[in-house]
This record gives structure tokens, sequence and C-alpha cells, in this order.
């Protein structure tokens, strides 16, 4: 990762070490585009995609996630991805080599630096005077001959569509004069022992106006936002943004939301498989009419990836290819519940084929199990592709039961037509509960009031979203509170580390055409740690670990105030989760699909403070 320069974006091909390393996966999550990153001795924004170069940026294919994403950049007015190169690897850095137009352009953010020494603390731009050294920005200070050593300040101002600026220092500390300017403003950020927002003033020398940071936070105290995206370069701006600008600290968890979409490498449907063999020999068959498709058939490489349609079916997908139609595939989620429903019986000794991205089978009922779990299935291949879509700010969102946002994300990039991607090859368990079991689940009384309480702690949340999600139904609940009590239970036995498996889940609301009630359990982790086999042996023994799961969501070390938590009318903020917390449910947030939200552990096994009917599981596996 270089920075271009200290306030432009060219680059030149001068071999010198980068200033700093991010792992690629950590590009398309916590140090995405316009991420705030702080280096060794200075702060930047990471750069958006146009400024992406180098080596590594391998192609990443996968088309029932590219058509899903381009289906939703339609229906937005965006411009829609490369089908042949959607989605791209992050360059590759290399320490022997490194030089600039090679890797990731970062640049400095924000402009503003605090001097450290504890009798100036000025609060400076880095244009405005400050001389370069080494690794720091240095200071003269008016008391001292040498200069003092600068930091970039903590605070800058964002909106919740993700645009991005400095604090307005200047205004913000002259306010109260209510017009009068200060002709000269020399400012300085003072900072008490506690370092809360009300030890923090803002001060100017000149004309003495103060105030302290923690009036900052009030709403509409910072103005409105100018629409600034410095990650994409110095012409960016967004003019007319009405959001409210609002104080962020640069390293703070709300700065900035990653959105990733995910698909499993799967089969092709029949469709697709059509489409993809005609694409293959379309300069050949591109004129092929009733009339003359048999004599095309007799042309070997038309024969060949013909093979097994009819005349009619072929016709028919050459059509729909002439005249542009996309081949609706579905949604993502619901294909890959349908592939795994349709996993063969596993016979012993068979072995996945070299080369194949998904191979599952449905493990023999001759095991053990209870009788609400309707069928496990054993994935000893899989291969995941995710993709960072765009990003927000100071508010997370949550994504449909389909894994898709359907929000306007803010902006990667201005010219590409690609997004960064990662993929993971790995194994995993597909656990499916019994419909009917769910089914009559939810009709009972005790779990209709709990959902009720659910419900109004979800819609106390959703209050401060202008476009809030749908609520995701207390089955969501339910699965989601298993998944997380299975992954801790599978983590001490399967030899794999607990932040290194990772959930998917398979949901559907009241009346959708495929319901859906599942759990998959994958490792998470790139590279050959996901494929030892581990994960893969442990759910033949999903009995030993459901009854694991059942005895450690049964008591919390935070009980009894776990289990009597309920989101109605809780002052505390925790709106999106019953009886949960760190000691019991919560996971590493790399592994949990929803930031250890939406869990309720009273809906899967018997707690303390609530009814026994609630649970899904009311005795021991």
């Amino acid at each position: 990762m270089k920075k271009p320069g200290r306030s432009s974006w060219v680059a030149n091909t001068q071999h010198v070490q980068p200033d700093g390393k991010i792992r690629r996966s950590q590009l398309i999550t916590t140090f995405g585009a316009g991420a705030m990153v702080d280096l060794v001795g200075d702060a930047v924004v990471i750069g958006g995609l146009d400024y992406w170069q180098g080596d590594g940026m391998e192609v990443i294919a996968e088309s029932r996630l590219c058509a899903s994403i381009n289906a939703r950049r339609r229906s937005q007015g965006l411009r829609e991805l490369r089908t042949d190169a959607a989605f791209r690897a992050a360059p590759v850095g290399d320490d022997q080599q490194a030089r600039r137009g090679h890797g990731i352009q970062a640049v400095e953010f924000p402009a503003w630096f605090v001097c450290q020494n504890p009798e100036c603390r000025a609060l400076v731009r880095a244009s405005g005077g400050l001389e370069r050294k080494g690794d720091h920005y240095l200071h003269t200070c008016d008391n001292r001959r040498s200069g003092a050593v600068c930091v970039p300040v903590r605070f800058v101002g964002a909106c919740v569509r993700g645009h991005l600026q400095d604090f307005p220092w200047v205004r913000f500390a002259h306010q109260e004069r209510k017009g009068e300017r200060c002709e000269r403003p020399k400012l300085v950020l003072e900072e008490g022992a506690s370092g809360d927002f009300a030890d923090i003033v803002v001060r100017c020398r000149t004309c003495d106006s103060k105030r302290p940071l923690s009036t900052a936070r009030a709403k509409f105290a910072m103005g409105d936002c100018d629409g600034g995206r410095p990650w994409l370069g110095n012409e960016a701006h967004e003019p007319g943004c009405e959001e409210e600008l609002r104080l962020v600290v640069r390293t703070a968890s709300d700065a900035y939301f990653s959105l990733v979409e995910s698909a499993l490498s799967i089969p092709p449907m029949k469709e697709l498989a059509l489409r993809a063999a005609i694409d293959g020999v379309w300069n050949m068959v591109q004129t092929a009419t009733a009339a003359s498709i048999g004599p095309f058939r007799t042309i070997p490489d038309v024969r060949h990836a013909l093979e097994g349609w009819s005349d009619a079916e072929v016709l028919a997908a050459i059509d729909a290819r002439r005249a542009g139609t996309p081949v609706e595939q579905g949604p993502v989620r619901t294909a890959e519940f349908g592939q795994f429903m349709a996993a063969p019986e596993e016979v012993p000794g068979t072995l996945a084929p070299a080369g194949q991205d998904f191979f599952a089978r449905k493990l023999r009922r001759d095991r053990a199990l209870p009788a609400a779990i309707e069928r496990v299935v054993l994935a000893s291949k899989l291969r995941e592709v995710r993709a960072q879509v765009g990003f927000t700010r100071l508010m997370p969102v949550s994504s449909d039961l389909q894994g898709e946002y359907k929000v306007v994300p803010a902006a990667l990039a201005l010219q590409t037509d690609w997004l960064p991607a990662t993929e993971v090859r790995g194994e995993g368990i597909f656990v499916r509960l019994d419909e009917e079991a769910v089914q009559a689940w939810e009709q009972r009384p005790e779990v209709r009031q709990r959902e009720a309480e659910l419900r109004a702690g979800f819609a106390k949340w959703a209050e401060q979203l202008k476009e809030p999600p749908e609520f995701p139904g207390v089955r969501f609940y339910l699965l989601h509170s298993l998944a997380h009590l299975l992954m801790t239970a599978l983590s001490l036995e399967c030899g794999y580390a607990a932040s290194a498996i990772r959930e998917r889940l398979y949901c559907s609301l009241p009346g959708d055409e495929v319901p859906m009630a599942a759990i998959l359990l994958a490792t998470g982790s790139s590279g050959t740690d996901g494929t030892l086999g581990g994960l893969v042996d442990q759910g033949r023994r999903l009995l030993g670990h459901l009854r694991a799961a059942w005895d450690g969501g049964v008591l919390c070390s935070n009980d009894p105030v776990c289990g009597h938590h309920t989101p109605r009318g809780d002052l505390t903020g925790r709106l999106l989760e019953g009886a949960a917390c760190h000691g019991c449910l919560f996971v590493a947030e790399c592994s949990c699909e929803r930031f250890n939200q939406y869990l309720d552990r009273a809906l899967v096994v018997p707690t303390l403070g609530c009814d026994a009917g609630v649970a899904f599981f009311r005795e021991r596996p």
C-alpha cells in the first residue's frame, strides 16, 4: 500500500518500500476502499478501486453472484459489472520489488494534525507550515527551537451516506461568535486526563473563542455534509448531500461497515448450463433456425456441446441469447438450498472428484439424530466467493434473508466495472430442521409472545433508519442462535479454531414459495486450512455436538441477567437480541453474518426466566 505523494494521486516507478501492509482478505472487509487506516507515522484512507494496480489481480469467476448483483444494480441505476470479469482479487505486494504503481494507493487523511508538545497543542493543517521529516510532521512551536512531532487528529466528519471530510475545526471553534470573523485563527486542542469528549476543548488563541467537543455530538451541531469522497480522488465530491454531518473517531468501529455478498459455487441449473454450452459455440450456431439446426449438429464441436439437449430447447436458448434476455437464476440462497436438498445419499468409500468445486452427500439416516433434524448433508468440497459491493458509515445495514443489500451503498470507484473479491475453499455441514416441526413450534402461544417481544425491540431499533429492513421473523432467531451454539461446540473437537468456522443461514418468511429452515457451518479461512476434513468428520457425530450445544445454552455464566433479558422496553440499546451475551452466544464477528445480532438462546433451549415452551429443543437431544 503506497501513498501517492502527500497531496496528489500521481504515481512513479521508483523502487520504494510500501507505507503499510494489509492482508488481501481484509481489503474487502475491515480495510476496504474508503476505510481509514493508521500507519506507523501517518493516517490514510484506502484509495478506491480506480487506484488498485499491479500484479495478482486475477479474475474470480462466479456467474450466479454476478447476475444477482447486476439485477440489483440495474434497478438502482448503477453501472453493471462485466460478466466476464466481475470480480477480482486485490493486487499482491512484493517487498523485494516494491514500487509505486503496483499495489493500492492511499491518500493522507485527515489533513489536520495536533502538536504533541504539551505546552503547545496547536491544531494545524499539514499544508499550513508543517515540516516533513522522516515519518512525521514537525511543528515549530513558539517556545522551542526544534520542531515538535505532530500526529493526525483523531476526529473527522462523516455522514450516513458514507461521505467523509475533515472536521470543520475553525467554524466549530468560532460558532458562538454569531457571524463575527476571526481574522487569524490559531487553534489548539486541549485534552483532559479522562479523554472524555467533555474534557476536549477547541480554543482559538487569537480571539479566545472555545468550545468543548461534546457539543459536536448534538443533533445538527456540525451542519450539513459537503459530500466529500477523498478515497475517489480530489474531484469526487457529491454536492448537494442533505445528510447531517456527524463527529466520528477515525478508529471507531462505526467509521466503516463493509457490505459483503457471497455465493457458493454450485453446479449450474439446466437453463444456465445450456446457455453456457451455446456461448461456447455461438459463432457457429447464432444463425441456426428450425430448418438448419439439424445440419449444425453434424459439426463435431456443436454436436459435443449440445449433446443431451433437444432441438426445441436449443432454439429457445438461441432466441433468448439473440434478444439479450438473461437467464433467471432465482435467489442465490434458495438455489444453494435446493442443491443441498438434492444431494444423493452417501456411499462409503466415495471420494470427491479432483478439480470439483462442490461435492456434498446426504448422511444416512441410520445415524442417531433427533426427530427435529430432517437431514444432515456433508459437503467435503465447497467454494465460496465473497465480494464487497460497497460500505456504509455510522450505521450498519442488514442484508435480507438471501444475503443481499437493498440500499445504495457508498461507491468503491468511479470508473471500474468490477468489484474486489476473495474466494474460500473449504468444507461444511448442512443441517436442515424438520419443516413441520418448525411450523408447529412457530404456532405455539409462548413462541408467538416471544416473537412479539423481539419484534417490538426490532421496531424500536428500526426507528433510527430511513430504510429499515424487514423483520426476519422468529424462525431466523432460532436458526441463528442454533448456529452459534453448534459452532462453539464443534470448535472444541473439529481441529479448527472457533474463528475459522463460519455460518450461512437458509431461512424463509411465511408464505415464501420454498420453505427453508437450515444452517451451513463451513470453514471460513482461505488456503489449505479449510480443507483438512475435520469438520465433515464431526458431522457424523452431530448428536454429541447437539447435546454439547444444548448444555452450553441452558445455563450462561451471566444468568440470571442474560436469561431474563428481553428487547421490549430495553434501555441499554440491546434491541436485536433476547437471551444472548458474550457468555453464551456471541462469537467472533468473522464467523457471524449479522454482527452478533438477532440472537436468542431461549428459542433453542430452556433458559432461566423464560417459559420452557419457547424452546425448540425442550429436552436434551
